[in-house]
């Protein structure tokens, strides 16, 4: 076990766009093996993100990407939903930490704190949590974090691009543009289409 208390930094991708999953991750880096170029991966050109996720996961100590469905988007409400994320992100950490490295217990037991960007926490977190607005920008493992989830969340997007051709999703990834908007209006919504977003909904036909 580490002899000193691991930091769990948390971030979300996707809650605001019409379509697609919300996903989380959680990271532990590893302070033997510094990454240079973590920030908010909203700051950072794709061709950055790229280089740094595959970083990322080779240098962490431990990390896991976990997701909420549009289903369960539209059963909960998108904030219930990334809480969900990100606690199965948090709580798969545990079982990566066993099965990647054997160095720790399980996350609740050996970390000093969890760090979240935002300003609200999920509810029945396995230690003590903190809520850090803008925190991508100040926290490293908060940034990798945020790097792993928007690029895990964007190879998605291009894939269901593929499943479900004339939306845009590998260009706008689900979010609200012109474009998108254009294209739901033309096609109506698909499968992935979160139908409790106003925008969709408008647009579904009456069974």
């Amino acid at each position: 076990m580490s002899a000193f208390p691991l930091i769990i930094g948390v971030d979300e991708a996707g809650r605001g766009p019409w379509a697609g999953p919300v996903t989380a991750a959680a990271v532990i880096l590893d302070p033997a093996q510094p990454i240079e170029g973590l920030t908010d991966s909203k700051k950072l050109s794709e061709k950055a993100r790229d280089r740094l996720a595959p970083l990322i996961r080779e240098r962490a100590l431990a990390w896991c990407v976990a997701e909420a469905s549009v289903e369960e988007i539209d059963t909960l409400n998108i904030r219930q939903a990334t809480f969900l994320a990100m606690r199965r992100a948090i709580l798969g950490q545990s079982r990566t930490d066993q099965d990647r490295s054997g160095q720790f217990e399980t996350v609740s037991a050996t970390a000093g704190l969890i760090l979240i960007d935002g300003n609200a926490l999920p509810g029945d977190l396995p230690a003590p949590a903190r809520a850090i607005i803008k925190g991508d920008l100040t926290e490293p493992a908060i940034s990798a974090a945020s790097i792993l989830a928007k690029t895990h969340r964007d190879a998605q997007m291009a894939s269901l691009c593929n499943l479900y051709p004339g939306y845009g999703f590998s260009g706008h990834k689900g979010y609200g543009t012109a474009a998108h908007a254009a294209a739901l209006t033309r096609l109506g919504p698909c499968p992935v289409h979160r139908q409790s977003f106003a925008p969709v909904r408008a647009l579904l036909r009456p069974c």
